[in-house]
């Protein structure tokens, strides 16, 4: 019996050591993953919509391509027959979703609108958008649900050819429950693994599309510069 319980005793004391080192350590580098500074610090849409959050993430990649090649692929995410999230099909099964990551652009999906859903179950809803500039998604309103969460996607032209695709998720818990616990506990190494997948399938997709895009404008210069030499 007794070295059952130091047993227990060690297994509670690394899961606690455990938790300190990520809390401490790779916590602070997960909810910022790719993001500046003035990123972490700028507003993005309806940050007011969760006062007080108890969880804050700011996450980013630069896209070698237009806002709108890359809003093709923000604008059609979610459940089946949509497009995917780009992220961990099976994970996303796991947890009883119907997902299929498509890697070309489906023309039925690209304009959301407030009171769209993304999933069978209705819990991931626009709450916002602005065409080719910002998508916010969240759960339905509900003054019963246990969580307040917004999820926001958008876009920032750096140049004529990149773009910065920043996420922002805000969340407070408004009632605690055995769901509520779990959440919690998956939510910062969870949500950052399947978020920085998501923007890397993302920016693999649209700069493959925005770099044909370029081939061809480069072989119809090619073909006026010819055509020049023998006007």
């Amino acid at each position: 019996m007794r070295l059952f319980t130091a047993l227990v005793a060690a297994a509670a004391l690394g899961v606690a050591a455990g938790l300190a080192g990520y809390t401490r350590v790779l916590r602070p580098k997960h909810i910022r993953w790719g993001a500046t500074d003035e990123e972490v610090r700028r507003p993005m849409p309806l940050d007011g919509a969760v006062p007080d959050p108890s969880h804050v993430s700011t996450r980013a990649v630069t896209i070698r391509a237009r806002p709108d090649e890359i809003w093709f692929w923000l604008a059609q995410m979610g459940e089946s027959p949509r497009a995917g999230f780009y992220s961990y099909e099976w994970i996303e099964r796991l947890g009883g979703m119907n997902v299929e990551n498509s890697d070309v652009i489906l023309p039925q999906y690209q304009h959301p609108k407030p009171g769209d859903t993304l999933d069978r179950a209705g819990n991931m809803q626009v709450k916002a958008v602005e065409e080719g500039k910002w998508l916010v998604l969240g759960p339905p309103a509900d003054d019963g649900l246990w969580l307040d969460c917004t999820w926001c996607l958008a876009l920032y032209p750096v140049d004529e050819e990149t773009t910065r695709l920043v996420t922002r998720v805000r969340a407070k818990v408004n009632r605690w429950t055995p769901e509520a616990a779990l959440w919690v506990a998956l939510m910062d190494p969870g949500v950052y693994i399947m978020e920085r997948k998501m923007l890397e399938g993302i920016k693999q997709r649209a700069e493959a599309r925005a770099e044909e895009r370029r081939a061809h404008t480069r072989v119809f210069e090619d073909v006026l510069l010819e055509a020049m030499k023998y006007g």
